[in-house]
């Protein structure tokens, strides 16, 4: 199997790519997180949202210990993944990530991924105030659309 590195730049993903890169919960955190910023964020502020998210706390309550997992196995795991696949740009002397050119082949799978988060959840409430394009509210125009 190819490597993910040679896929990215611009080329197209491979269906496997992208759902290898959607199958990680904390991977798609990432990319809940990074949707609609232009300025790239430091992983640190990544992770704390992300531990919020998994705890369903706010970041400022999320445990030391559990900001340190997510912070680490982003830093060792999923950003550079992400980043292998164009997804992301991962600026290491900075230590911040932006969305990457290959993001856009991935929006619409994580459009429906969405789905199964918890309603009742400090991510689901993230996504639906999303001012960008109201994301929780899109997505379910659209299945109501489908429906008819």
């Amino acid at each position: 199997m190819e490597s993910l590195a040679s896929r990215s730049g611009g080329r197209q993903l491979s269906a496997d790519t992208i759902l290898e890169l959607l199958a990680n919960r904390r991977r798609r955190y990432l990319l809940y997180a990074l949707r609609g910023r232009e300025d790239p964020i430091e992983l640190s502020t990544l992770a704390e949202q992300i531990a919020g998210w998994e705890h369903d706390v706010p970041p400022d309550e999320v445990a030391k210990n559990e900001y340190k997992s997510v912070y680490v196995s982003s830093v060792q795991c999923h950003v550079p993944k992400l980043a292998d696949a164009g997804v992301v740009d991962h600026d290491e002397d900075n230590h911040t990530v932006v969305l990457g050119d290959n993001f856009d082949q991935l929006e619409p799978y994580l459009r429906v991924v969405v789905q199964d988060e918890p309603e009742n959840s400090t991510l689901h409430a993230a996504l639906e105030d999303d001012s960008s394009d109201g994301f929780i509210s899109q997505l379910k125009e659209n299945v109501a659309r489908l429906k008819h």
